[in-house]
């Protein structure tokens, strides 16, 4: 018996599998390329033939794209990365007090104290502090992303690379690299950069304080997790599900609300053979003239989104 998550983003789609413990036995992280509907399925597909006959006693989603994925599959709990981030981190660790997430799309701030969450902060604006641009200097530099961080570490000196722009840290290391700084110092120095804009935009005016969990696809860099140790004078923990922890706190919150519900509305491991369309319409309703998404599975409406007045939207 099992609590499942799923964490749908712009960069990747995570699902993990809970025991009645809270503990994770299993995760899938699958690239979502702009296709939500079909990276669902495959991780459906992927479950079904692992867990096929397992009950799954209730299902949560999380995400940007959390709204298409509870229509899809049935969910008992719908909530924000924040929220779900913040339960994660401490049904791992109930003395955590800061949580800095760095995704693909985005980065995150979450403060908590006494095990509540008190303030948070997102940035959704620059790309410069987020996966996405290390992923892009990565390939421009040829060299794989999940080497950058040992790059950083090997460098002794840091390189002042501008970190408020993604074009401008870009151009800045393009000049580094004619000056003849080697990759290494290049590394260290845009990991340093990516601190900088982050403690400056995203936790400006925030308190930072130990105990800190770094999580994200971004926490894998053990450059980037040395940069903040440096930049904030005391040690960075960065947790053993650290890329999935918004998916783990999603099966946790549907853990809850299925048992106060009395049931779960999980639609099964099946929907992964499911035909499913997405299409969209403009409603004439009124003035607002809203575009509407509306998914079909196998000819039936299942949800419809993007309405500002509910007229359509049944999910959640």
């Amino acid at each position: 018996m099992y609590y499942l998550g799923v964490d749908v983003g712009s960069v990747s789609t995570n699902f993990v599998l809970l025991d009645n413990k809270m503990n994770v036995v299993e995760k899938l992280y699958l690239r979502t390329k702009g296709r939500p509907i079909n990276v669902i399925q495959e991780g459906f597909r992927i479950l079904k033939n692992k867990y096929d006959g397992a009950k799954i006693l209730a299902a949560g989603t999380t995400g940007s794209g959390r709204q298409i994925a509870s229509a899809i599959i049935g969910a008992d709990a719908i909530k924000n990365e924040i929220t779900a981030h913040a339960v994660a981190a401490l049904q791992a660790d109930e003395d955590v007090k800061t949580i800095i997430e760095i995704g693909g799309q985005d980065s995150k701030i979450i403060i908590l104290r006494n095990g509540i969450v008190t303030d948070f902060a997102m940035n959704t604006v620059c790309a410069a502090g987020t996966g996405s641009f290390l992923d892009r200097q990565a390939e421009r530099l040829e060299i794989p992303i999940e080497e950058f961080g040992d790059y950083a570490l090997k460098s002794d000196i840091s390189v002042r690379i501008a970190g408020r722009c993604a074009v401008f840290a870009e151009s800045d290391m393009i000049h580094k690299q004619q000056l003849g700084y080697n990759e290494s110092d290049i590394i260290r120095g845009l990991c340093e950069a990516m601190v900088r804009n982050y403690l400056n935009n995203v936790g400006k005016g925030k308190e930072i304080k130990s105990k800190v969990f770094f999580q994200g696809g971004v926490a894998a860099n053990i450059g980037m997790k040395a940069a903040f140790e440096n930049a904030l004078g005391f040690e960075v923990v960065v947790p053993e599900h650290y890329n999935i922890m918004g998916a783990v706190g999603a099966a946790i919150i549907a853990k809850s609300a299925a048992e106060k519900a009395g049931g779960s509305r999980f639609r099964g491991l099946n929907l992964g053979e499911s035909d499913l369309i997405s299409s969209s319409f403009e409603c004439e309703g009124c003035s607002n003239r809203c575009e509407v998404v509306r998914i079909n599975e196998n000819d039936n409406i299942i949800g419809c989104f993007g309405d500002r007045c509910g007229k359509y939207n049944k999910v959640g």
